[in-house]
């Protein structure tokens, strides 16, 4: 009989606790995040996503437990630490400079030079900025009005396109969305749902949503977790719940549901 070893989760988040004074946060949280899946972090409000999401971003760093991307430990002491391991973090409020064009936004801190003595001198290629940015753009099957405006300019979902393909840009790791579809209707947020099944089908990406949609957790998630009160208290397939499941997990109503630990696994 052939065994299949279970691919090395992108992150693996081990017993990490966090405490501000004499408020405990998080209280032994775990999750694994597999290659190529959307895995949802659901939890009612003060249940510990925030925090869990600053840790993995390198905001804020745990008090206890360990985190490792790719089978690796770390201990980020900065965002860009954790950007240099591969993680990308689109947050709610989506970080974007709005006077700026789409490819300005998606090279922000990492522009790309003119070639020779001009982009020695400081000069940027704004034009190279914005084909990538099409490029980026047009393969997660997104589009704006045009690459020329700025983006305080566009409507809420092409921003969080804008938003989604820099994340996807550099992000080879894992990209966590902050409520992605927070504020947004219908239309727009069907457009970022495909972008989020585009990450993971086309691109093969990790994705980490924190979200307090139902419908979009059943849309694209393969596999759920449940906070509650700063500890982990639910994992597995989206498939084998309901939305009652969850929000009794979310209100501590377990009875019948199976323990964290059972499709959790990787």
């Amino acid at each position: 009989m052939t065994v299949t070893t279970p691919p090395t989760p992108v992150l693996d988040v081990v017993g990490v606790t966090k405490t501000y004074g004499h408020v405990q946060a998080l209280r032994g949280v775990d999750l694994q995040v597999r290659p190529g899946e959307v895995h949802a972090l659901v939890g009612d409000n003060g249940a510990g996503k925030s925090t869990l999401m600053k840790i993995i971003a390198g905001a804020v760093s745990p008090t206890a437990g360990t985190v490792s991307v790719r089978g690796q430990a770390v201990s980020f002491s900065s965002p860009s630490e954790a950007q240099a391991a591969g993680i990308e973090t689109v947050y709610q409020d989506l970080a974007l400079a709005p006077t700026l064009t789409p490819g300005e936004n998606l090279y922000l801190g990492r522009e790309i030079p003119r070639k020779g003595l001009l982009g020695r001198l400081g000069f940027i290629d704004r034009g190279a900025m914005n084909r990538s940015a099409k490029d980026q753009l047009t393969s997660l099957g997104a589009s704006v009005q045009s690459l020329s405006n700025e983006v305080g300019s566009l409507s809420g979902g092409q921003k969080q396109a804008v938003a989604v393909a820099r994340a996807s840009l550099w992000g080879s790791a894992l990209i966590m969305l902050d409520e992605p579809t927070a504020a947004l209707g219908v239309s727009q947020t069907e457009q970022v749902l495909r972008l989020v099944e585009r990450l993971r089908d086309e691109r093969g990406l990790a994705v980490l949503l924190i979200s307090h949609s139902m419908p979009d957790v059943f849309r694209v998630a393969d596999r759920v977790t449940v906070l509650r009160l700063g500890r982990t208290v639910l994992t597995a397939e989206t498939s084998s719940l309901s939305t009652n499941d969850l929000i009794a997990a979310m209100t501590g109503m377990t009875a019948g549901l199976a323990p964290a630990s059972q499709g959790g696994a990787a």
